[in-house]
């Protein structure tokens, strides 16, 4: 069909691995999306780095806690889907600071909540009836961090500690810190504008880098609510 240009953002690496070099072959330029494919041949990659993210809610996670050196508490960690990779890189991003803190104990292993909210209630109501103090919790995700929320809130328990999630969309996670329902949220960039602008160069025959890597960005009660009027929700 003479596409002179495609854009794509694989739900699955593998999946879209043989179309990227299909296109590549016919010489058709392809911007990758969010997650990568399995192969270097494509012309650029734009996404978040997860496990900076990661690494930025461990050090977020570690003040609330006492503070390097003398960080403290009991953390329920709520998995995204654990057979995607943004889930792994959240997770070892967050240890990679959290663990250098022996007095920071983790309540559960791994448990999968598919990035959904209902299944960070779940986990969560799971946790409470096993746990008696908790001091922290960390979703890999805003939604399963808010339904986790909303499970400790049934339960009385909401307001003895703090609940972390990832992805900062204004009508989620910074809503929900705004309400002082979530402590944190740790912005994953959505890449479509950024793609539309690279590929706009690709088309006037410049040049583009080969990767572009979006920053994150701390949302907390300090600036949740500029957030959302920037984006025309308050």
């Amino acid at each position: 069909q003479k596409v002179d240009l495609l854009l794509i953002s694989p739900k699955e690496s593998a999946g879209l691995t043989g179309v990227t070099l299909k296109a590549i072959d016919a010489g058709i330029p392809v911007i990758i999306l969010d997650r990568n494919v399995d192969t270097d041949k494509y012309t650029q990659f734009i996404g978040g780095d997860n496990v900076a993210i990661g690494h930025a809610a461990g050090d977020y996670a570690v003040k609330l806690l006492g503070g390097s050196g003398a960080a403290k508490g009991n953390v329920v960690e709520v998995w995204g889907g654990m057979g995607t990779q943004p889930a792994h890189d959240r997770h070892d991003g967050f240890h990679a600071v959290a663990d250098k803190e022996p007095g920071i104990k983790y309540l559960l292993d791994r448990q999968d909540g598919d990035w959904k909210q209902q299944k960070g209630y779940d986990i969560m109501a799971t946790a409470l009836k096993s746990h008696d103090k908790i001091d922290l919790v960390y979703g890999h995700n805003d939604p399963m961090a808010y339904g986790a929320y909303l499970a400790a809130k049934d339960a009385g328990r909401n307001k003895e500690m703090k609940f972390l999630g990832v992805d900062g969309l204004p009508d989620e996670g910074v809503t929900w810190v705004k309400n002082g329902e979530l402590t944190a949220t740790f912005l994953y960039p959505t890449p479509g504008a950024e793609g539309i602008r690279q590929g706009l160069k690709l088309l006037k025959d410049e040049k583009v880098e080969k990767k572009i890597t979006l920053a994150t960005m701390t949302i907390d009660r300090n600036n949740a609510g500029e957030i959302l009027k920037q984006n025309g929700l308050l």
